[in-house]
């Protein structure tokens, strides 16, 4: 389970996050939704130990990032919004080098890897070098090697961000199965669709604070809405507005 509790991140002059709680719980599927600059990506990246919080907490399965960054990473599977690979490497070697840093063994490595490429539908590009992926190839590696060690907690920044049909449609259905295995996962995404199709629970951030937490039929009653998107647009301007 992943605990925020009133995180704030400043940078300069500019309150990045300013008042930010939620819980995302084991089995459920929590989005956490905003405009550009709302704030979603630095709360994310706090979360995965990258920032340290100017004041509050973020906890993971009870234990706190800041005070034991190593621990909540070794629980955590993490998709960021910058993938970073090496482009000399192998799409399997990327999964199988993210292992062995998790201290697998050589018989779990072996078996997760090639479950992970049977579920993500890697097993043509497994053993080609990442140089010239496209860049739902790239996606599939690093959603692969983000959960190689079978994570209780999984942090997806925006993951279907530019990916084609059949990948999208590959990344939900994992993400469902995740949620169906009883893992707590928590991402962002500007996709109205893809937010009322999968989460259990929507965090709405706006200018670096929380306006709204529910699931997405609590959004729409909240802001008297039939439509997702109508409902999130009307909040976050009425907030913008004040």
């Amino acid at each position: 389970m992943i605990e925020v509790t009133k995180i704030a991140k400043r940078f300069g002059e500019i309150d990045a996050v300013r008042d930010v709680s939620f819980t995302a719980e084991n089995g459920r599927v929590t989005g956490l939704l905003g405009p550009n600059g709302a704030g979603k990506s630095t709360t994310l990246r706090i979360l995965y130990g990258l920032f340290a919080p100017d004041s509050g907490s973020a906890n993971v399965d009870g234990i706190n990032v800041e005070h034991d960054r190593i621990a909540t990473q070794k629980i955590m599977g993490v998709l960021p919004d910058a993938h970073g690979l090496y482009v000399r490497l192998t799409a399997r070697e990327h999964i199988e080098y993210f292992g062995r840093l998790h201290g697998m063994s050589d018989e779990q490595l072996a078996f997760h890897t090639n479950e992970l490429l049977r579920l993500l539908d890697m097993q043509r590009i497994a053993d080609r070098r990442v140089e010239g992926f496209s860049q739902g190839e790239r996606t599939k590696v690093c959603l692969a090697r983000a959960l190689v060690h079978q994570p209780r907690n999984v942090i997806l920044d925006e993951p279907t961000n530019g990916l084609d049909v059949m990948t999208t449609r590959a990344v939900r259905e994992l993400i469902a199965e995740l949620r169906n295995q009883g893992i707590a996962v928590l991402f962002s995404s500007h996709l109205m669709y893809e937010v009322a199709r999968l989460c259990d629970q929507i965090v709405i951030v706006v200018s670096g604070a929380v306006i709204a937490t529910g699931t997405a039929e609590q959004i729409r009653e909240a802001a008297r809405e039939e439509n997702l998107e109508e409902a999130f647009v009307k909040l976050v301007e009425s907030e913008v507005m004040k």
